[in-house]
């Protein structure tokens, strides 16, 4: 299948965003890809960076106009997606990521679980941890999870959904440049291999407030090999995967199977 990560520089408007993503999802479905993938929140600016804000402007439900709009996007190009939302259910806000299919419906949600409370990162002042934990979704393309950011730094993320047959791992994220950028797609690339199972990272570019995001969004397969790498400018990045590669390396390369999980803690 291909694949295409949105490498975005966000607006501080909403609308400005949700127009680009539009534009992104054209576009990706003009070079014959299968699905799209967007940073984390990508309607919005990185508001986690101030500890304390009123954001509500930047909260929505699956029923917003917004969301609406991009599942009207995809059934009218015939694409995949997986946008990144905040997200308001219950009462309760996430970061949440959707997946849609070519015909505009919703198939799969994943929220972040483990969520970050640090310097420049005050994540646990906007979002609620997920309830329901890691999901892999059934689909025509092949079985699909989402870990959102921060999400990835914990070894259990993906593997859990390696696990429970993922062949492709969305992680939209915001890494910054003053993260260490090699040794975070190293990370990717180690759990790609360990768990033989594809994983494409797609990050948000320029300044917002006191961080400039880092872009080198990078697709890496099931043999922890670097298909594709983005620099950090605001591109689409574009590359073939080889979902049904990911079940073939599990068997002849059993890493997963042959766990000593009695001996874990």
């Amino acid at each position: 299948m291909k694949i295409a990560l949105a490498q975005m520089k966000m607006d501080t408007d909403i609308e400005k965003n949700f127009q680009k993503s539009l534009q992104l999802i054209r576009e990706a479905a003009e070079k014959k890809a299968d699905l799209i993938c967007f940073p984390e929140i990508q309607l919005s600016p990185f508001f986690p960076q101030f500890p304390d804000c009123d954001v509500s402007e930047y909260a929505m439900t699956e029923d917003s106009s917004y969301v609406k709009g991009i599942r009207n996007a995809c059934r009218e190009n015939h694409i995949f997606a997986s946008p990144n939302f905040y997200i308001e259910e219950k009462g309760h806000r996430y970061d949440m990521s959707l997946l849609i299919d070519d015909q505009g419906e919703i198939i799969g949600r994943q929220k972040m679980v483990h969520v970050a409370q640090c310097k420049m990162f005050y994540e646990q002042s906007y979002y609620t941890p997920s309830e329901e934990g890691f999901m892999v979704f059934d689909t025509r393309l092949g079985k699909i999870g989402i870990v959102v950011c921060f999400d990835r730094h914990y070894p259990e993320s993906i593997r859990t959904e390696a696990l429970r047959g993922a062949e492709l791992i969305i992680v939209p994220t915001a890494n910054t440049k003053s993260e260490p950028s090699e040794l975070f797609r190293w990370e990717v690339k180690v759990q790609a291999f360990q768990n033989s199972v594809n994983v494409a990272m797609c990050n948000r570019i320029g300044r917002e407030g006191n961080m400039e995001f880092s872009g080198e969004s990078i697709v890496v397969g099931f043999d922890g090999e670097t298909i594709a790498l983005a620099d950090n400018q605001e591109e689409l990045i574009l590359a073939e995967v080889n979902l049904g590669g990911a079940a073939i390396r599990r068997n002849e390369r059993p890493y997963t199977s042959l766990r000593r999980t009695d001996l874990y803690e």
